[in-house]
């Protein structure tokens, strides 16, 4: 029997386990999964004969190093940051490796170790980054091998709450890691081409440049620039491109009002804030703003960032509770960007019936026989509840499928690798379609760059 080792037993983790124990008989598998708490691992294996759980501290180099020996493959569903250690282990010990995180630093130079020993460590292969990879490369060979050159691509994913459980006027929940969207767009610049000029959006305007999108069926959305879209130019094979950038998609009016945290100070993670603990949520408001005598917290902000009353804008802070005077941070040393955490998981987590959504829109102009030519592709997946969501379905399902491709020696390519490949990505996009992660590709007029960019 082959055995697979799972490291973390975090909210994605369920659905690859879930797809794993499915597929055990057929494919031959045990399952152990690995976390530093054994209850959670424990939920996950339930009563299924072909998993077992094991208390795994990613910490303890004996432990862990034990659990990967004991393995034929290794899937880490850790933090980004810890990836490094399991990888340095799967290397020394000849274990395959996969994981659904961005290819560090660290972890790319491994690469001619990696190769050297015969090894695959997929990276990247969960749903952003992973299947939006994946539905991209699909389309741009499919335009290569008919001959045509691609000029623009545009890509937008976003964790969003399903129409039927938006109840707020932020249209928005968590389904994901909510540190993740409070510190986003934060330590860099975001670079990218439009219309062969580079373009570049330091953090304090991102919120305010935007891009609309309309999904059939789902309505207009917006969309605010990734960090760095240029580094997919080469990774895409898109040296010529005119067009190269990568977004975050939300509802309508999300980035504006998220705009007002940023120019506060709000979602700052650099510094920590004195007696943060005693303060109430009103006293942390108060604290970036000027001080007054006379004028109330909230005229002093309405006056600060120029929202009138009857702005929509005022009635999105009004509805997060934000100037309660009773209601205390508790938080000791913390950041502005973990109050604000605190203050915003009160208010957009998920309740249990609740279905999150996961939209991608893929944009592709290309030049064919001297005339320029547009593809959409679109994908919409709509999670069951809280528990069942869409994000953990499309992370956990990729990951699966590449594990298993590997065992099966059906992806032998070796190195570090993320699913840009034909042989990769063919196979995965199909299995996908089982379980509803349909993309819809449609033929367009083009239309280039977007004129509707806000500035």
């Amino acid at each position: 029997m082959r055995k697979i080792l799972v490291i973390g037993a975090g909210k994605s983790t369920a659905v690859l386990i879930k797809y794993l124990q499915e597929k055990s008989t057929k494919e031959n598998i045990s399952i152990t999964i690995g976390d530093i708490s054994i209850d959670n691992a424990k939920k996950l294996v339930g009563n299924h004969p072909a998993s077992n759980a094991i208390q795994l501290d990613i910490f303890d180099k004996n432990s862990r190093q034990e659990a990967i020996q004991n393995a034929d493959l290794v899937i880490s569903m850790l933090p980004a940051s810890l990836h490094i250690n399991v990888a340095k282990d799967c290397l020394e010990f000849e274990k395959n490796m996969v994981t659904a995180s961005y290819v560090s630093a660290e972890m790319q130079a491994l690469d001619e170790a990696v190769k050297a020993k015969g090894l695959t460590f997929m990276n990247e292969i969960g749903v952003d980054p992973g299947i939006d990879h994946m539905s991209a490369m699909k389309v741009i060979d499919q335009i290569r091998d008919k001959g045509g050159k691609v000029i623009l691509f545009e890509s937008f994913t976003g964790g969003l709450v399903a129409p039927e459980s938006d109840n707020n006027l932020w249209n928005y929940k968590f389904t994901w890691n909510p540190r993740n969207v409070v510190i986003a767009g934060q330590g860099g610049t975001a670079k990218f081409l439009q219309e062969g000029t580079y373009k570049y959006i330091p953090y304090h305007k991102l919120f305010r440049r935007t891009e609309f999108l309309e999904v059939e069926g789902y309505g207009k959305f917006e969309g605010y620039a990734n960090r760095d879209s240029l580094k997919y130019q080469s990774i895409y094979g898109l040296d010529n491109v005119l067009t190269l950038y990568r977004g975050t998609i939300r509802r309508v009016g999300f980035s504006r009002a998220w705009n007002t945290f940023v120019q506060l100070g709000m979602t700052a993670d650099d510094y920590t804030m004195e007696n943060s603990e005693h303060m109430s949520y009103r006293d942390f408001i108060n604290s970036f703003l000027a001080y007054s005598p006379t004028d109330s917290v909230e005229l002093k902000l309405r006056h600060y960032l120029k929202i009138d009353q009857d702005d929509i804008m005022w009635e999105k802070l009004l509805e997060l509770d934000l100037f309660n005077p009773n209601k205390k941070v508790g938080l000791v040393n913390a950041t502005p960007a973990q109050i604000l955490q605190k203050i915003l998981t009160e208010k957009w987590s998920l309740d249990p019936d609740d279905k999150d959504m996961i939209v991608m829109y893929h944009k592709f102009g290309y030049e064919l026989n001297g005339e320029k030519k547009q593809i959409d592709s679109t994908l919409v997946s709509i999670g069951e509840n809280q528990a069942h969501t869409a994000m953990a379905r499309t992370v956990g399902l990729p990951v699966g499928m590449a594990a298993l491709r590997i065992l099966n020696k059906t992806i032998s390519k070796a190195g570090v690798l993320i699913p840009i490949h034909k042989e990769i990505y063919g196979p995965i996009l199909k299995e996908l379609e089982d379980y509803d992660i349909i993309f819809k590709e449609k033929e367009m007029p083009y239309y280039g760059y977007n004129p509707d960019r806000l500035s």
